[in-house]
């Protein structure tokens, strides 16, 4: 290749999730104070994404700061509201109403959206 003057290129294809509208919808109370002195008062979630097979795999959890207990989680090969949905209604069994945790993201298109505020204000 050299002799006929032909060069490979590889391009590198980074990640680029749909970053929905900018803003921010609730204020940052934790500021990177990630620890918990009791259960059940500082909860953080994000959405990951994985390789399997050559399928995107997209895992959503919840962990307590306390003790970093996976208190629920959600796979799905595609990041939707559903997702989002499901997790939240299975760490809402285990606690009760009206415990004033606080449940940190990064704010990303899932957690800006109005059904997902609502969630969170009705418990």
């Amino acid at each position: 290749m050299k002799e006929l003057g032909l060069q490979s290129i590889v391009r590198v294809r980074r990640y680029r999730s749909y970053k929905g509208n900018y803003g921010k919808v609730a204020p940052n109370i934790l500021k990177r104070d990630f620890k918990a002195d009791k259960p059940n008062s500082k909860w953080v979630t994000d959405v990951t994404q994985f390789n399997v097979l050559d399928t995107k795999i997209y895992l959503s959890p919840i962990v307590d700061l306390f003790n970093g207990e996976v208190i629920s989680y959600n796979i799905s090969e595609s990041p939707n509201f559903h997702q989002i949905e499901d997790m939240l209604d299975k760490a809402f069994i285990k606690i009760s109403d009206n415990t004033k945790l606080i449940l940190h993201s990064d704010q990303g298109w899932q957690y800006q959206m109005e059904k997902y505020q609502n969630c969170l204000e009705e418990k």
